[in-house]
């Protein structure tokens, strides 16, 4: 089967966030006096947007949307400063990405992480590649599972869907696929467990980065 685009979920496919959005967190949090998380618990909270991260980290009584809203204002803007503190590219990433643009394979981005940290981080740790389209949260476009954000990236390319691979590692990112109607592959290496991704539906799981270009 012929693949002319694979689309990648950034946090926990492509790169290894979850210390820069756990220390913007808890750095958040703290200056409330409010209670801080460990790493395991913002490995369930990330997923869904900056919004849900906010909601999930605050103590119940206080998800008001005037609190989240305001702890999420303070966590965009010392999580953009401090963005690439902790962050990675997972082992092999760099060179997947390489081969894929090798062998004339189109690249995409499609994230829930604000539009702003999703191009920052993209642009800091693959500066030399080109994407057809780099998209995270924007208002007005329903975040993933909703199939909008593919969808949109399929308009751009004029990609045709059989010939699409998408690869992340959450149960959204399986279900944001299928109600695509894109193949997808789940990613063992990021911040969900392979039976999440196999609940979802998940019909290939890879270990490791370079197994992908067997699904090509």
């Amino acid at each position: 089967m012929k693949t002319s685009l694979v689309i990648f979920d950034l946090d926990g496919t492509l790169l290894d966030t979850i210390g820069d959005l756990a220390v913007a967190c808890n750095a958040v949090l703290g200056v409330r006096g409010l209670p801080q998380h460990t790493y395991e618990e913002y490995c369930h909270f990330v997923g869904n947007g900056i919004l849900r991260l906010v909601e999930r980290a605050l103590p119940e009584p206080l998800r008001t949307p005037e609190t989240v809203a305001a702890v999420r204002a303070d966590f965009v803007k010392y999580y953009t400063e401090h963005i690439d503190a902790h962050t990675r590219p997972y082992d092999g990433i760099p060179e997947l990405i390489a081969e894929l643009a090798r062998r004339g394979v189109a690249l995409a981005v499609a994230s829930n992480k604000f539009q702003a940290g999703t191009e920052k981080l993209v642009g800091l740790f693959f500066p030399g590649v080109t994407f057809a389209a780099v998209l995270g949260q924007r208002p007005g476009v329903p975040l993933k599972p909703s199939p909008a954000v593919v969808e949109e990236i399929l308009a751009r390319t004029g990609t045709a869907r059989e010939e699409v691979l998408y690869v992340g590692d959450s149960g959204v990112d399986i279900e944001t696929a299928a109600a695509a109607g894109v193949r997808s592959a789940g990613v063992t290496w990021g911040f969900r467990d392979r039976a999440e991704l196999i609940a979802a539906g998940a019909r290939h799981l890879v270990d490791r980065p370079g197994e992908l270009l067997e699904l090509l």
